[in-house]
């Protein structure tokens, strides 16, 4: 499968929701809808990381298509507020990149 930038697949998430007369949830109906997701996230890791196994009747879920989950909601949550992903993460890297510059050990200061 061909790799897929951030447009790339917020255009995509974009193109399957105006499909739908609905549209996109409001804010709020998504922030709870990202709020379920993580909990379904959180509930994998738990049965393959944790000490909590899966009971047999228990869906096959698994952590990849949870955070696949989330990406959908979070593209949703970004086209309906206007934001562009890309953009959003550049900033964010840019944040960290100056704030945290001196915060962690590096890997090439270990020798």
């Amino acid at each position: 499968m061909q790799e897929k930038t951030l447009a790339q697949i917020q255009r995509e998430v974009d193109d399957y929701i105006s499909q739908f007369k609905e549209g996109y949830f409001s804010p709020l109906a998504l922030m709870a809808r990202m709020s379920e997701e993580v909990g379904e996230l959180a509930r994998e890791v738990n049965h393959y990381y944790g000490e909590k196994p899966k009971k047999a009747d228990e869906s096959e879920n698994t952590v990849e298509m949870e955070l696949g989950d989330i990406l959908f909601i979070l593209s949703c949550f970004a086209n309906s507020l206007g934001i562009d992903l890309t953009e959003a993460h550049n900033k964010v890297m840019h944040k960290f990149n100056t704030r945290d510059a001196n915060r962690w050990t590096r890997k090439s200061e270990e020798l």
